[in-house]
């Protein structure tokens, strides 16, 4: 599986727009929670998100442009593949629990 972080920058768009956009991201499977090697998961950084699977980066890139175009928003999406990441400053979360 490959690991990438995405950063998504809507312009003149409010909080709103935000919210709508990353719960169309979360539909494939991009969400702003990233889970360290511990087991703990975090919120990322305004505007970044997550994505940890098959997909190639070209895929998630494209994913996350349908998802932006949604908002009716100009927007700029930067997505890259990693081999490691580390943070610090991000807030732990309680992991979400699935009905």
């Amino acid at each position: 599986m490959s690991s990438f972080t995405i950063r998504v920058e809507l312009h003149d768009a409010n909080w709103q727009h935000y919210v709508d956009m990353a719960r169309d991201l979360a539909t494939k499977g991009i969400t702003d929670v990233i889970v360290a090697d511990n087991g703990t998961s975090y919120k990322m950084a305004p505007a970044e998100y997550n994505y940890v699977g098959n997909a190639s980066a070209d895929d998630v890139l494209e994913a996350a442009k349908a998802s932006a175009a949604k908002t009716g928003k100009r927007y700029a999406v930067f997505v890259t593949e990693a081999t490691r990441r580390t943070w610090v400053g991000l807030e732990p979360i309680q992991a979400r629990r699935s009905a």
